[in-house]
């Protein structure tokens, strides 16, 4: 016991709120002695959050209206402090005038927590005007008190970055509020080891504040939209700043800066701006004098009353409820709730307000928090107390958010919209992150081309380090602070149904973009990208709630009984990076398993290849996904993708692309933070076709092999080997059907083979080609471009390809089949020759003798082996290579492995 209390101190506690009570606690537990707490006496019947906890463990606790009369220390007040012998006072949040002599009566004086990156920003409502002024940076000081207001010596300091559309709110709980709990904890104990530092305030850059008032807080116009921005968002809740509307004050609550173009809606005037502002979907629309615009949520009038801003002009025209058996059970539940909070309210009635009752913005959390317990966990917002004060008002928006009568606004879509295909296809281009579609933070944009034409299809935001910064911030929200991660695994299973059903309802729409974007003959994108995406997440919705751990028996130390057990659980923010061939069923083959073991995720599509990913997101709003759930960034691979690899709040990454790719990858994952990580990387599958196989077949699937998709497939045949004896008349069927294939637009329901994905890969497979003839490989058909607009490649055929060739060992993804022969009956040289690789993606074997085919498939090095067929993979198969193929699975049981940590539980009773 002497050992824990070496280097610890006798304190007192003065001040008051959850901040004070955290503190308090926290200090405890750090092995401090708080000798006597000074708060503030009960209001409305109701002690204060310090107090209750201090009572609770027996701690002195001191009530005090005030400290002092004209100027002098009431001795009462003086001899019940000095009677606790303290020897530091802490003052983590206190509203009161404590004397000069009580500050320095303890042997180490006293310290306090100030909300702003001292000097500057001394005084109250230090964090609003951290947000006023635009600060860039905010943070806390706890600093030795003096005699002056918050110009003491600095004992330490924190900052952090003010986001764009940080409140004070967002602020106080991101940061202010756990961080200043650690510093206060971390000062005590420096002063307790005597290295305390006194660092004197500069007085240059400081600056002084008051609190702001209502009267104070109106609204110029003569502002930038950013200036504006920063007012509303600084005064946010209190004390709320606000302009004349119709002849009343109206205040203004939820601040956004508006990037994307602005959103049509119904003209409001307001009196003095230089624009009326817009009533849309999502909220109001204001403009600043420099042009910009800003998206205001909520409005409140001078009777109190909230409402979403995109209601104002149809704020009273809501009909009050009749509810039903169950639905007055909640609401007698919620009044008891009420009453509890309220305790000095003998009654609770249709007209009782929350907060003219007494109550304050911590009882509000506490409102939410307990009815989502107790009433089956209903969901709230703060916002919704705030929009709904008066109990009757309050259950009336329960009950319309119980019905899903209350839903936020309908998403704001910007879409690039072209009339193809016999539809109208619309395609979002912004960056997706939490919830919202939104320009790039530099405004940057690139072209995504249509390969058929060469044509530009739209300009896509392109994702800079900000924005993934961002994508991931909301995703570790959502997950550790949202209602995703809240919610039990059937809902969750729910949403992905209703997802997979979005995804066939607008399949058409989807396989047109895939077209267009990828290059992808309709017909296949129709079943295959598309298809195999719908059934993706329909296989993993329905794992949902049957991931499951496992009861260990373990050896018993008697006579103690234990149970030891494992569960499964979510890793938190995974980021996922796909590849260009298969842009929506590669989202969904990674973002399905790791949307239903309960994470959040940051997905980055390819560059060439965004439209598919980006539609999936309006379609994730519209099943009900949560906000921050689903983040889409289109963007390069050197810095959307590096950034990723590298983030520190991502535990898992999961990659399809080239095996130098994955490297790298690999290697930033391991440098910054250990994070888990499954690639699935290139490979050169080979093919082997023996003398005794059913000919047309293997003809017609080894030309499936290396053709279907164009060949830009990560499975494909990259090398055949067939047997001597029907070589020459495989090779001569081979291209008389290649002869028969229709190039051309891969929306004519006709096309065979479509065009290469983009002009780049286009260039590299004619270069590989000409490296094959240079090689002395014979080439038997294409190698060409063909003639007309766009990408288009002539399907080819190499023969006489020898194993050190470059052909025989590098992958084209491309639509060439290179093919060596190998002797009659030499069966362990040909599967010796097909290991000869670093790559272990696939491989496929055709032939009549069933012992052949299994003794090939024990022998061949690779994740897959397929038998008298081949690209036949399924959702409930798993997938994924060997060597430097990779190493992880998509699909299957497996693949939700890949997004799941394992915990072990033992308890002993």
């Amino acid at each position: 016991m002497l050992v824990y209390f070496k280097n610890k101190l006798k304190l007192a506690l003065i001040g008051q709120s959850l901040f004070g009570q955290e503190v308090y606690s926290h200090l405890r537990k750090e092995g401090h002695r708080v000798v006597g707490v000074f708060t503030v006496p009960d209001k409305d019947g109701k002690a204060d959050p310090l107090a209750l906890v201090a009572e609770k463990d027996g701690t002195p606790v001191f009530k005090f209206p005030k400290w002092r009369v004209k100027g002098k220390t009431i001795k009462e007040v003086a001899e019940a402090y000095r009677s606790v012998g303290a020897e530091l006072n802490v003052l983590p949040f206190c509203t009161q005038f404590i004397p000069m002599d009580i500050i320095d009566s303890p042997k180490h004086g006293s310290i306090i927590y100030h909300p702003s990156i001292l000097p500057r920003h001394r005084g109250a409502s230090a964090i609003n005007w951290t947000l006023i002024m635009g600060d860039k940076k905010a943070g806390f000081s706890v600093f030795w008190a003096d005699d002056g207001l918050d110009t003491g010596p600095i004992l330490l300091q924190r900052s952090c970055d003010v986001e764009p559309n940080d409140t004070v709110d967002t602020l106080y709980n991101r940061f202010l509020f756990p961080e200043g709990i650690k510093a206060m904890v971390e000062a005590v104990q420096r002063i307790a080891d005597g290295k305390a530092p006194r660092i004197p305030q500069p007085e240059e850059g400081a600056t002084y504040e008051g609190i702001q008032k209502k009267e104070n807080a109106e609204i110029s116009w003569n502002w930038s939209a950013e200036v504006l921005h920063n007012w509303i968002r600084g005064h946010d809740k209190v004390p709320g700043a606000w302009t004349e509307i119709n002849g009343q004050m109206v205040t203004f609550y939820g601040s956004t800066l508006l990037n994307s173009s602005v959103p049509s809606g119904e003209p409001l005037e307001i009196k003095g701006a230089k624009k009326p502002g817009l009533i849309t979907k999502n909220g109001l629309v204001i403009f600043g004098n420099d042009g910009k615009a800003l998206m205001v949520r909520n409005l409140q009038f001078e009777d109190g009353r909230m409402i979403p801003a995109s209601q104002y002009f149809s704020a009273g025209e809501t009909s009050v409820v009749e509810l039903t058996a169950e639905e007055v059970k909640v609401a007698e539940t919620i009044k008891v709730i009420w009453a509890g909070i309220l305790s000095n309210v003998p009654v609770i009635e249709d007209s009782t307000d929350f907060f003219k009752s007494g109550a304050s913005s911590m009882d509000v959390a506490r409102l939410v928090e307990e009815i989502r317990q107790k009433c089956g966990g209903l969901q709230l917002q703060n916002e919704d107390v705030y929009m709904a004060t008066k109990f009757e008002d309050f259950i009336q928006k329960v009950v319309r958010k119980l019905r899903g009568e209350d839903q936020e606004a309908e998403l704001v879509v910007d879409y690039v919209s072209k009339e193809v295909n016999e539809m109208t296809v619309k395609m979002p281009y912004q960056c997706f992150i939490n919830g919202q579609f939104t320009d790039a933070d530099d405004g940057k944009t690139y072209d995504t081309i249509n390969p058929t034409d060469g044509s530009i299809i739209c300009k896509v935001s392109y994702a800079s380090l900000a924005d993934v910064d961002k994508a991931v911030a909301a995703a570790k929200d959502a997950f550790e602070n949202g209602e995703w991660g809240r919610m039990n695994a059937r809902e969750r299973g729910r949403l992905m149904y209703r997802l997979a059903d979005l995804l066939e309802e607008n399949q058409e729409e989807l396989a047109t973009i895939e077209a267009l974007d990828s290059g992808a003959v309709y017909t296949l994108a129709l079943k295959t990208h598309i298809g195999m995406s719908v059934q993706t997440f329909r296989y993993f919705a329905g794992w949902c709630d049957k991931i499951q751990g496992s009861t260990i028996p373990i050896n018993q130390a008697r006579p103690n009984r234990n149970l030891t057990f494992t569960k499964k659980e979510p890793l938190g923010v995974c980021a996922i990076i796909i590849p260009w061939n298969y842009p929506l069923m590669m989202l969904a083959w990674k973002s399905a398993a790791c949307l239903a073991a309960g994470n959040t995720l940051v997905l980055k599509p390819a560059q060439v290849t965004p439209l598919t990913a980006l539609k999936f997101a309006e379609l994730s709003v519209k099943a009900g996904f949560p906000k921050g759930v689903i983040n889409i960034i289109p963007g390069s691979g050197g810095i959307a993708g590096q950034r990723l690899s590298e983030h520190p709040d991502i535990r898992k990454l999961g990659f399809t692309g080239s095996t130098p790719i994955g490297k790298q990858i690999m290697k930033s994952c391991a440098v910054s933070n250990l994070k888990k990580v499954s690639l699935e990387l290139g490979g050169k599958s080979p093919l082997i076709i023996f003398n005794d196989c059913e000919l047309d077949k293997a003809v017609r699937m080894g030309m499936g092999a290396v053709f279907f998709n164009k060949g830009e497939n990560c499975i494909a045949a990259g090398r055949l080997f067939v047997e001597e004896s029907i070589h020459d008349e495989f090779v001569t069927r081979v291209v008389e059907e290649i002869k028969k294939m229709k190039i051309g637009d891969p929306l004519d329901r006709s096309t065979d083979h479509g065009p290469q994905n983009h002009k780049a890969h286009l260039e590299k497979l004619l270069q590989y080609c000409e490296t094959g003839v240079k090689e002395g490989a014979t080439l038997v058909y294409g190698g060409r471009q063909v003639q007309r607009p766009g990408f288009f490649m002539e399907p080819t055929v190499f023969t006489d390809v020898e194993d050190h060739m470059y052909l025989a060992k590098e992958e084209s993804f491309g639509p060439i089949m290179v093919i060596s022969k190998f002797q009659n009956g030499d069966i362990d040289g040909v599967l010796q020759r097909a290991n000869n690789t670093e790559y272990g993606l696939a491989s496929g074997v055709f032939t009549r003798d069933i012992n052949k085919a299994m003794y090939a498939s024990e022998k061949l090095e690779a994740g897959t082996v397929f038998i008298n067929t081949y690209n036949k993979t399924d959702v409930a198969a798993p997938f994924g290579g060997v060597k430097q193929s990779g190493f992880g699975k998509d699909l299957g049981e497996e693949a939700l492995n890949e997004y799941l940590k394992t915990k072990t539980v033992t308890l002993e009773y």
